[in-house]
């Protein structure tokens, strides 16, 4: 049984990719830390990574190349200046060297040093060799694997010693839906309340408060800036930005100078009934665009479905409830998270492994449920409505064209919002005593249609809409 903490689930990075980008960044830290943990960091005179299968068919689009070279600086892609990114990239490129962990200078060509390569590893889809060498001959080789939301291993899924420890201080470990719902019966708590109970195991509530402050001031500050940029989006395609231009047509007179005092506007703003699904599109399309273009955002459950759940929640706010504040954003975050975490357990959260389903079925999915329980949804109907969502995603395919996050992924993240409000007034709208598919069974299907998918609808940009659209006609 894996441990996964809510915090595991939301994470902040930089886009485009939370398996292409952030895994590979995250990897080639991990790798730093190796070298200094066998004490040969000061001697590596040479490093050369390799990728494969997914990471190599899209890589390029994924960025996957910078996020290693950033990964291999010291670079932290949560605090890490945005703007700082294209300095550091063109600095390696042309002086072809690299400060290791920003303290030990080694050659590095990013031509000849990063290496795709197309075939895959027996592991995962997303595979990646680390070779250092060192001035006395040494060679060191790792392989790393991302899994999709950030998630970075070196072998199969294993219970390590610490991982189990931590697993075991769960006063309430959970595995899948029908043990959720059967401890929440049991103690007589909301899922929230039990998923806070867990959390207050690994963290104090004063570390939960300031780390749910954190993902919300992110994805509030993301929306911000995807609605406030206009032009086209960076990769070739020439897609243009759309956040902009709808927010312009919806937005009020009122001024404000900060993203807080933005959704203060916006709660001010009259919003008609034929603009409703509008604000919903515009703040998942803001939130994509600005992941597309190597900005910061919170995986949800990873960077390419990462407008949905912002996007859901400040239709709560924005709509449902002008009085919502911080209890309720963490409420909504608490839910969120563990429906990610079983959709992880039971099944993936990669494209590379599940297609989009695995990406926008399961944020949409995250979402509908945790927007239920704000809505004053029972446990069981909570579930329900993270059910319907996922169900109406199943054998969704990645098919980004030009390997980039852009399209057709940016549109899926405000089906996927509009979905999971749909799918929440659904479930309000039932007794799940009628039901006929849990959750469960759900998360079962889309693992099952996932191992059935042809590998050219996983995030290969060999099949679907990166085949049938030429670049040439973008």
């Amino acid at each position: 049984m894996e441990c996964i903490s809510v915090f595991d689930m939301l994470k902040i990075g930089v886009g485009p990719s939370s398996s292409h980008t952030l895994g590979p960044w995250r990897a080639a830290e991990r790798f730093i830390g190796e070298l200094l943990e066998i004490k040969v960091f000061r001697s590596v005179a040479h490093i050369q990574i390799e990728v494969y299968g997914s990471l190599s068919l899209t890589g390029k689009g994924h960025a996957t190349d910078l996020a290693l070279m950033l990964g291999l600086t010291g670079a932290d892609p949560v605090t890490i200046p945005i703007e700082n990114i294209n300095e550091i990239i063109k600095k390696i490129q042309e002086d072809k060297k690299l400060l290791l962990n920003n303290s030990h200078e080694i050659p590095f060509d990013p031509k000849s040093d990063i290496i795709f390569k197309r075939e895959f590893l027996p592991f995962h889809a997303n595979g990646m060799i680390f070779r250092a060498v060192t001035t006395n001959g040494k060679k060191i080789k790792e392989t790393f694997y991302s899994i999709g939301g950030g998630f970075v291993v070196k072998e199969e899924l294993k219970r390590s010693k610490k991982k189990m420890e931590v697993f075991k201080s769960f006063p309430f470990p959970l595995e899948n839906g029908t043990e959720l719902l059967a401890t929440c019966k049991r103690v007589k708590k909301s899922i929230s309340e039990l998923v806070l109970k867990n959390e207050r195991s690994l963290r104090t509530d004063a570390q939960i408060d300031k780390g749910f402050q954190h993902i919300w001031d992110t994805m509030l500050e993301c929306m911000y800036i995807g609605c406030h940029t206009e032009g086209n989006l960076p990769g070739g395609l020439n897609v243009r930005r759309r956040a902009y231009d709808t927010h312009q047509k919806l937005k009020g007179d009122l001024p404000y100078s900060t993203p807080q005092e933005w959704l203060q506007t916006i709660r001010q703003t009259e919003v008609k009934f034929r603009s409703i699904l509008k604000w919903v599109s515009c703040f998942a399309l803001s939130v994509n665009e600005v992941n597309a273009s190597l900005g910061r955002v919170v995986t949800a459950p990873t960077n390419g479905s990462a407008g949905v759940i912002p996007a859901v929640l400040m239709y709560y706010m924005v709509i449902e409830n002008h009085e919502a504040n911080f209890k309720h954003i963490k409420q909504f975050l608490l839910v969120a998270g563990e429906i990610g975490s079983i959709f992880k357990k039971g099944a993936t959260i990669s494209a590379a492994m599940g297609g989009c389903q695995a990406e926008i079925g399961v944020s949409s999915a995250m979402a509908a449920a945790a927007l239920t329980e704000l809505l004053g949804g029972s446990p069981e109907q909570v579930l329900m409505a993270a059910e319907i969502a996922m169900e109406h995603h199943l054998g969704l395919t990645c098919d980004p064209i030009g390997g980039l996050v852009q399209v057709p992924c940016i549109e899926r993240n405000s089906m996927g919002a509009i979905k999971a409000i749909n799918a929440s007034e659904l479930a309000l709208d039932s007794d799940p005593a009628n039901a006929k598919v849990p959750l469960d069974k759900v998360v079962n299907t889309m693992w099952e249609t996932a191992k059935d998918m042809s590998s050219k609808y996983k995030e290969t940009s060999e099949g679907g809409l990166a085949v049938g659209v030429y670049l040439s006609d973008c």
